[in-house]
């Protein structure tokens, strides 16, 4: 079944009689999980609301003021998910999110656009791409595209772009489908006409989504990058339309954050910020030494005075000045208590003989509510609690255990 917002993608409202309404469930994030939630499964004569599929995402939307939490395929049939019920037979008034179905037609489109030019110039074949919440990419079956082709391409599709090439929609039945129609096959469960989306002298290609009426409503294509992809194939990521403005104004407040910072305009970031990253790591390198001579002063002072068990503590330290002090101590029969970092965010390690490590270290663990396991001699946790009063709990658990 062809649906109205097939027929009609710019349509924003659409009245049409619920066929059905049965009870479901959706699985949805909830406080970063996957939770099945309840819902209704509602069937309309006909919709303006689109089912992901051919790579595009659902339409969101109200149907009767309830918002539409999912849209999907089943045969000839959308199925809409509401978290509430409505009446079989009851008018439904659907109203759509714009702005969400106009970026995912400028996006859907720019990628048929981009498909065809590729082909056309280079001959690499897309095998799927991904229509992202932010940005899009095209999977090409190529090992590598390089700079200079990915600048035909990005000209090549604005020039078409700004020439106002048309976009149009037809249906076939499936014996009389035109032999230059491209196509990656229909689903198993395809009924119906065949839509095919034809890009006026450039492409014809089987496609069952939202598409601009003129390529002039995509405004602009932007290539952003590659990548390498599976199996020799490369990834083109890119955007459309709102998108670029979008992209620019992120880009031009990092730019103007970037100026305050470094006082010198944009031309200069690039240099000051290398010369940073440079001075950045110099100091780290110094500082990475001074640690290790601590560590060595911190040895000495515990082989002086040769305790049954040590414990240090370097709000600046880390992993690197535990490791010197546990290699300085090595020799020593000492029990070893070493932490490193800020309060709420920090590392523990607690080094000493196998039956004490195996004892003590989970006491301590959880005393600086952390986690982490040991092995032989040694037990090592990232912790949550390196305060004071948490510090001075594990020192206890050390000094009652060697009584």
């Amino acid at each position: 079944m062809v649906f109205e917002c097939q027929k009609s993608p710019y349509k924003r409202e659409f009245t049409s009689t619920v066929v059905s309404c049965e009870p479901s469930q959706i699985e949805r994030l909830v406080q970063g999980k996957k939770e099945k939630i309840p819902a209704f499964e509602v069937i309309l004569e006909d919709t303006i609301f689109f089912p992901e599929g051919g790579g595009q995402p659902d339409d969101r939307g109200f149907l009767n003021g309830i918002p539409v939490l999912q849209v999907k395929r089943k045969g000839q049939d959308a199925v809409h998910f509401l978290p509430e019920c409505l009446d079989v037979r009851a008018q439904a008034i659907g109203v759509i999110d714009w702005e969400r179905r106009w970026d995912h037609m400028q996006q859907h489109s720019g990628q048929h656009l981009i498909t065809a030019i590729v082909d056309s110039l280079f001959g690499y074949k897309t095998t799927s791409w991904w229509l992202g919440e932010f940005v899009s990419h095209i999977e090409l079956d190529t090992a590598s595209v390089n700079d200079v082709q990915l600048q035909s391409i990005e000209n090549k599709v604005n020039e078409k772009i700004r020439e106002a090439t048309t976009v149009e929609v037809e249906e076939y039945e499936g014996d009389a489908i035109p032999q230059q129609v491209r196509s990656r096959g229909l689903p198993d469960d395809h009924v119906g006409q065949v839509r095919v989306v034809t890009i006026t002298g450039v492409d014809s290609n089987m496609c069952c989504g939202t598409h601009v009426s003129n390529l002039s409503h995509l405004q602009f294509i932007k290539l952003l990058h590659t990548e390498k992809g599976k199996k020799n194939k490369t990834n083109l990521f890119f955007i459309c339309g709102n998108r670029v403005q979008a992209f620019m104004n992120r880009s031009l407040e990092r730019e103007r954050q970037l100026t305050k910072i470094f006082k010198n305009g944009p031309e200069d970031h690039v240099d000051l910020a290398t010369k940073l990253q440079a001075s950045v790591k110099l100091s780290q390198k110094t500082l990475q030494a001074l640690m290790k001579e601590l560590a060595v002063v911190q040895a000495e002072k515990i082989k002086a005075e040769k305790p049954k068990f040590a414990v240090v503590h370097r709000k600046d330290g880390d992993a690197d000045f535990a490791s010197a002090l546990i290699a300085e101590l090595a020799s020593e029969d000492v029990t070893l208590l070493i932490t490193v970092g800020e309060d709420n965010n920090g590392q523990m390690t607690l080094v000493g003989q196998e039956e004490v490590i195996s004892t003590l270290g989970p006491k301590i663990c959880s005393c600086l509510a952390g986690k982490g396991a040991g092995k032989g001699k040694r037990f090592q946790a990232k912790v949550t609690q390196l305060g004071p009063s948490a510090r001075q709990q594990a020192e206890t658990i050390l000094r009652e255990s060697f009584q």
